[in-house]
């Protein structure tokens, strides 16, 4: 019976150190993933830390490349980085002129001859814009101001006629045709008012339109062939 209670008791024992050395290794095994956690995070962190400083050296270098580049480009057109930034604020102020129109369009023009003339000029930052850009844009300034040149010569314009006048003298007026022998296109516009050439009278308004250039040249050979009778 004491040898029953015996084995009994060292039966309970030996499963009391079992479960003991069992709860022991899932300690030890939860506390080796926390620890293997906590590595993997600083890892992590050394990852991102690593992959900024690589960042950083690309960045740099690429900074080195470009840099290197363009110093050997402004070599080859004969300019330093301060004959750049001036040129690139002239090539500004141009475009702007350009844009607001502000003329005269001559002036701009010569403007852009000196910038296009530059050796600056074949720079990749700037050859587009100063080799095709703004010439375009000024060759459509030039249009419109063509454009609005003839829509204002077609424009008819009036005169009053004052005490003294003739057809004559209001034809060769600089500010009508500069030419008297132009008087019969006043005529031909007016035949409403005019009944006879030779007479017209003050305050009557006339009006005065724009010769084509095959009647200015008409008008103008007239001029040049008259001779005045001889005086007696």
């Amino acid at each position: 019976m004491k040898i029953k209670n015996l084995f009994l008791v060292l039966f309970v024992f030996a499963v009391m150190v079992v479960s003991a050395q069992e709860k022991m290794t899932r300690e030890q095994w939860e506390e080796a993933i926390k620890s293997n956690d906590a590595k993997i995070g600083s890892f992590q962190q050394e990852v991102k830390g690593l992959e900024a400083e690589v960042a950083k050296l690309k960045e740099t270098s690429t900074k080195i490349i470009v840099t290197n580049c363009t110093e050997d480009m402004y070599k080859i057109v004969g300019a330093t980085a301060a004959d750049v930034d001036a040129y690139r604020k002239a090539v500004s102020e141009l475009e702007g002129k350009i844009r607001r129109k502000e003329g005269p369009l001559a002036d701009r023009q010569k403007d852009l001859d000196a910038l296009r003339a530059n050796s600056i000029s074949a720079l990749p930052e700037f050859f587009d814009k100063v080799q095709v850009q703004l010439p375009r844009m000024m060759e459509n300034w030039a249009a419109e101001e063509a454009q609005a040149a003839m829509e204002s010569k077609s424009k008819d314009a009036s005169y009053t006629v004052v005490k003294g006048d003739c057809l004559w003298f209001i034809a060769k007026k600089k500010e009508h045709y500069g030419n008297g022998f132009a008087w019969p296109k006043i005529y031909q516009a007016n035949k409403d008012q005019i009944k006879n050439p030779n007479l017209i009278y003050p305050k009557q308004i006339f009006k005065i339109p724009a010769l084509s250039d095959d009647e200015k040249a008409k008008y103008e050979k007239l001029r040049h062939n008259y001779k005045p009778a001889p005086a007696k």
